[in-house]
């Protein structure tokens, strides 16, 4: 992810730049684009911003969509696969203790909040400003600590395979995901 994720960063706006997409996508549909198939939030915020302003908002919003629709399925997967106590197999746990056992992004939960937030009470444009500076900061600090825990040699020591996976995968993200969003473009 990290390995991808980082020549995605660059990968993007360069294919942007040589018109990648642009006959069929807006910069806006780009933006959807970039924040659908590119993986982490730091990721998706520089690849989008690389290009422009418009595709960096539009990017970071459809990412965040995505981050929040992984709450909800995770909520129901997690539900879902959690079966018996350990004591008794044909047992299923009761409801609440099911609900104890499930694994979810609780920061998704807290963008919701924030969103609603947001939504109704009215913020100054300063403190905006300020909270996105403050964004700036984190992010900027959550690559560099990306960066800090990625080796090459655990790369190395993980081997070929996993790297030939990745690459499939991130070559069906910026294939097929180009696709679907033409496809949907069209709708």
């Amino acid at each position: 992810v990290v390995v991808f994720g980082t020549i995605a960063m660059l990968l993007y706006p360069f294919l942007y730049h040589l018109g990648w997409l642009q006959p069929w996508l807006s910069a806006e549909q780009y933006g959807v684009y970039t924040g659908s198939t590119v993986h982490e939030v730091a990721q998706v915020v520089v690849a989008g911003n690389a290009v422009n302003t418009e595709v960096g908002n539009t990017a970071v919003v459809t990412k965040m969509i995505r981050v929040m629709m992984l709450a909800p399925f995770l909520l129901v997967l997690s539900f879902a696969l959690t079966k018996g106590d350990g004591q008794n197999s044909d047992k299923k746990l009761s409801f609440i203790a099911r609900i104890r056992q499930v694994s979810v992004p609780w920061f998704a939960f807290i963008f919701i909040a924030i969103v609603i937030l947001h939504t109704w009470l009215p913020m100054s444009k300063s403190f905006e400003q300020n909270m996105i500076l403050l964004d700036d900061v984190l992010l900027t600090m959550a690559m560099f600590a990306l960066g800090l825990t990625t080796h090459l040699s655990a790369i190395k020591q993980a081997g070929i395979r996993p790297l030939i996976l990745g690459a499939i995968m991130f070559g069906w993200l910026i294939l097929g995901g180009g696709l679907i969003n033409i496809g949907i473009s069209f709708i």
